[in-house]
């Protein structure tokens, strides 16, 4: 599904050159359920975000389904993003004047899809992620958690191969995060997407099947569970 290949991602700050990611290789197989832990600073959500075509590496590959996406357009990579990947954010990114149907419809607009089958898709992903009854509902009518909600179904409702988040329970109450992370594992089981946080959330982790854990730009660790479920740290 997703393979970096020494992957090496430079800033310059003034003068100063910082190294985010320092030859970083890790590989993740479709439907995987993955958290890339770490503290501030270790390089996880810049390997987030080359990962899903927001950035680019200094040095190194990123292979995605066998494709290299060093080596596509900017506009290939955005036909990338649009269809295979759905993305979930700590602060939700939701539009405030719009309604939850119309979050959850901003990324099938680019998509060749009849109104119709627009419409069915929004409206099966908000029940199933058990907000049929606010879907007229703006964010500031909404819970933090329902926001969240409205963030996810946003990121499924294409159907993409992936999700990448970052960071998704930062501002939740450690309550609805385990609700929101107990849906994300639900749909993960359910559509087979492949998951991929970034986090420095014990909780997440918790949840997580798998943990690449990374420190100065380094993988330092790789962790599958034997077996899955929250607060399973065999």
């Amino acid at each position: 599904m997703v393979e970096t290949i020494n992957l090496y991602k430079d800033y310059k700050v003034g003068k100063v050159l910082f190294p985010a990611l320092r030859g970083v290789s890790v590989k993740i197989e479709a439907a995987e359920f993955t958290a890339i832990a770490g503290p501030s600073g270790s390089g996880k959500t810049t390997l987030l975000n080359i990962i899903g075509c927001l950035d680019v590496p200094t040095k190194g590959d990123v292979l995605i389904n066998g494709t290299n996406t060093n080596k596509l357009s900017s506009k290939e990579k955005a036909t990338l993003r649009k269809n295979e990947i759905g993305f979930v954010f700590q602060t939700f990114n939701l539009i405030p004047v719009l309604t939850a149907y119309e979050n959850v419809e901003i990324p099938l607009i680019l998509l060749d899809m009849t109104q119709d089958k627009k419409r069915e898709n929004i409206i099966s992903i908000l029940e199933e992620v058990g907000l049929g009854e606010y879907i007229n509902r703006r964010p500031n009518e909404m819970s933090g958690g329902q926001q969240q909600r409205v963030a996810i179904a946003r990121a499924l409702v294409k159907n993409p191969s992936m999700v990448l988040a970052d960071e998704p329970t930062a501002n939740l109450d450690s309550t609805t995060a385990k609700e929101i992370l107990g849906l994300m594992k639900e749909l993960n089981e359910k559509h087979k997407t492949t998951f991929i946080f970034s986090t420095h959330d014990q909780l997440v982790m918790d949840y997580a099947q798998r943990i690449i854990r990374l420190r100065d730009g380094k993988v330092v660790a790789d962790k599958t569970k034997k077996s899955e479920g929250p607060g399973d740290s065999s």
